[in-house]
């Protein structure tokens, strides 16, 4: 093997539970054929979801066989893991191009090539070919209710008499574990990974497979990931950090592993990279003892981008939080890096001609803008230092804007303050 793959996921945090105590020295010894699975709500995985990814990337770099289960069938069930309500039905157009986005992104991490490499499979392949009798019959009969209400995500559901659990996500267990099932027999799969909160779920596949087939199966559970300040993983103030580019830029992905708390970004260099983990206590040693320089969460940053978008993402990334938040020049950053950088930031537009000749006065531009109120406010502000112009102070109320102040051509980029940007992007 080139690598335990059981002891890098112990060193880095990334073992909450295990179905068989047997399991690490079975890793060691043998060559596993593994699973995980995809939901396939949305267009694009997020950054909750690099766990996983990342796990089956660990896996077949540790000699073992992965494969990406694409919930085409369970999909359109829905999982009640972690959800307070039922979730709402995609259709089946919506599904296909889920799975093609998701399909796409793994792709990145996990090597699909050649006949002995990882695997990637629409559960909808054998789900949608069940018939309920037969599947009531072979597969139902061995599941007891009483233990599948149990469950904590079933609990969470039957707490809440508004909402409740309907038959069909109920019966959502008992698709999972025939997944393990059939993998069992066609690929010789002996162990699933999941979240920690896929654990009844696992076992249920287990068992089925045990009862079903004589066989042993085993299940690996991960930690859910969680942040110190109790606010929830994978949101930004743009809402969710997806992997798709077209969804979060790449300068807002490095952004937000820019800007981990301190009490994270160990755990999150553990999770979320390929860093040893030697080199990952040599960050964190130099983060405290230096926290103003966030060595570590540059590191993060740049290992987390790079993973997902390639090594020109990261330096694109790099340059636009140089110029933005070190006071660089504006006119050094590509088009694309402008609206990586400003992306958030509110923006208006002004007509080309508004820049012809003389071009207009900073005060008029500030006021139609919006930046400033009024005419009054926007004087008042230059006056007092308070405004730039593509990142240079303006101190004079009379300062004209022409085409010459255009960054990449067609932008212009106002500050208030510090921290208070405004993109007016100027049409010919």
């Amino acid at each position: 093997m080139a690598s335990d793959f059981h002891q890098d996921l112990a060193e880095r945090g990334l073992v909450h539970q295990m179905t068989s105590p047997d399991l690490p020295a079975l890793l060691r010894s043998e060559r596993f054929v593994a699973y995980i699975g995809f939901d396939p709500t949305a267009p694009s995985l997020h950054v909750g979801s690099l766990l996983p990814a990342l796990a089956l990337a660990r896996l077949q770099r540790a000699g073992h066989r992965p494969i990406a289960i694409l919930g085409g069938g369970t999909g359109l069930i829905g999982d009640p893991s972690g959800k307070a309500s039922e979730r709402a039905m995609l259709t089946r157009e919506q599904l296909a191009a889920n799975l093609a986005g998701i399909r796409a992104q793994l792709e990145r991490f996990v090597d699909f090539s050649g006949p002995d490499g990882a695997l990637m499979l629409d559960n909808a392949d054998w789900l949608c070919r069940l018939t309920l009798i037969d599947f009531l019959r072979d597969i139902g009969k061995h599941f007891s209710v009483n233990q599948m209400v149990q469950r904590d995500a079933v609990q969470l559901r039957l707490q809440g008499r508004e909402q409740g659990i309907s038959f069909t996500e109920f019966s959502y267990g008992l698709l999972q574990a025939y997944d393990f099932l059939e993998l069992y027999d066609r690929y010789g799969c002996r162990l699933q990974l999941g979240g920690s909160d896929q654990w009844g779920n696992i076992v249920d596949g287990t068992d089925l497979i045990r009862r079903l087939r004589g066989g042993t199966a085993y299940g690996l559970t991960m930690p859910l990931v969680t942040k110190a300040d109790g606010s929830k993983f994978g949101k930004s103030e743009a809402g969710n950090v997806w992997l798709d580019p077209k969804l979060t830029r790449p300068f807002q992905m490095y952004q937000f592993w820019l800007n981990a708390d301190d009490r994270d970004v160990g755990r999150f260099l553990r999770y979320f990279t390929f860093l040893p983990i030697e080199e990952i206590r040599a960050l964190e040693a130099e983060s405290q003892a230096h926290p103003e320089r966030r060595t570590a969460q540059r590191a993060l940053a740049a290992a987390v981008t790079e993973l997902v978008h390639g090594k020109e993402a990261v330096e694109s990334a790099r340059r636009a939080t140089e110029v933005l938040f070190s006071g660089g020049d504006l006119r050094a950053l590509s088009p694309e890096e402008v609206e990586d950088a400003f992306a958030g930031a509110p923006r208006s537009e002004l007509p080309g001609s508004e820049l012809a000749g003389e071009g207009i006065d900073i005060v008029t531009l500030l006021a139609r803008s919006g930046l400033s109120g009024s005419k009054g406010q926007a004087r008042q502000s230059v006056t007092e230092g308070a405004i730039a112009l593509n990142n240079e102070p303006v101190r004079d109320v009379g300062r004209r804007v022409t085409r010459a102040d255009l960054l990449a051509g067609k932008f212009l980029v106002l500050r208030r303050g510090k921290k208070t940007w405004h993109v007016v992007v100027v049409r010919d």
